[in-house]
């Protein structure tokens, strides 16, 4: 029996909707990065971006456990001597919940030439109002 291989013309993208409300962020985005990277699929190919497109909704009314609000801390460097910029959770929480999410997805996929590829197929929304809704997502629960 032959090993098949999906190839590009053969991909069927679907669109899934993902409710983040109450949900805790470390398990929705490894379960978010499987739907994007398409290993819930049997075609399944690691070397094709053969994934499906994700929508989050409800993404200010995510959950982290233990001390991660105070604890947990992002960095972002401008190039520049002396500006390395700190921000903690809770504040970035506060600010931009989208970007959260996004960050959390970006480190659960492969670190390869199709990782930015794949992120763009995610589309994170504060709200539970999307402008997506002619695609007729499917709605998902990853619990």
């Amino acid at each position: 029996m032959k090993t098949l291989f999906t190839k590009k013309e053969n991909i069927e993208r679907k669109w899934y909707l993902v409710d983040a409300a109450g949900q805790t962020l470390g398990r929705l985005a490894s379960r978010v990065a499987r739907y994007l990277i398409g290993k819930h699929k049997p075609t399944y190919t690691p070397n094709i971006d053969c994934g499906d497109f994700v929508i989050v909704i409800n993404a200010d009314k995510i959950k982290v456990t233990g001390k991660k609000l105070i604890d947990k801390i992002y960095y972002t460097h401008t190039g520049y001597i002396g500006n390395l910029k700190a921000e903690i959770l809770k504040e970035k929480l506060e600010k931009e919940p989208e970007n959260v999410i996004i960050d959390a997805v970006w480190g659960m996929l492969p670190k390869n030439r199709l990782r930015k590829r794949i992120i763009k197929k995610l589309k994170v929304y504060r709200t539970s109002e999307h402008p997506h809704k002619a695609q007729n997502p499917e709605p998902i629960q990853l619990t």
